[in-house]
């Protein structure tokens, strides 16, 4: 997923904010942790740029392993239903709710190491075929960008019909 990520954390926050409403937290905190949340398996790429050189595939970090989301969302979870103040804990439900939604958005045309890291083995739905140069034309021309072409198209007519 190369522009995906993003609208999709802003759709999934806007989407489930009347699930928490009655929390007291405030809209615009709620859609802000889930847009965070949808990139910050990909802050990864700070280490893959400047610390790895780009030797290992950045989905091979921790910030990617699937687990993890999922068992910070299913603390986030316990912590929401055993909290009296349930804002914080709502802020941290979408954030991890998107950080997941991330893992399966890349899924689609990137590897993800589901079982890390206990196996090693990446798993795609689809394969993204490297003819082009730049690199970043390859998934550009690929049709699986017009599903993020349509992520944020939803995103933008979700916005439009809060703002009207």
């Amino acid at each position: 997923m190369f522009i995906g990520h993003l609208p999709a954390g802003y759709v999934s926050a806007k989407l489930l904010f009347r699930r928490f409403a009655d929390t007291g937290v405030a809209t615009t905190a709620f859609v802000l942790a889930g847009i965070l949340g949808s990139i910050a398996p990909d802050l990864d790429m700070f280490y893959f740029y400047l610390v790895d050189n780009r030797q290992s595939h950045h989905h091979t970090y921790w910030p990617h392993y699937p687990i993890l989301w999922i068992s910070l969302l299913l603390l986030a979870d316990l912590w929401f239903k055993l909290a009296r103040q349930k804002a914080g804990a709502a802020l941290a439900l979408i954030f991890f709710i998107s950080g997941f939604i991330h893992m399966l958005l890349d899924t689609i045309v990137g590897d993800i190491w589901w079982l890390a890291p206990f196996i090693d083995k990446p798993y795609a739905l689809f394969t993204v075929p490297a003819v082009y140069q730049p690199w970043w034309l390859n998934l550009v021309l690929h049709w699986s960008f017009a599903l993020e072409i349509a992520i944020a198209v939803w995103a933008l007519l979700v916005w439009r019909s809060d703002w009207k």
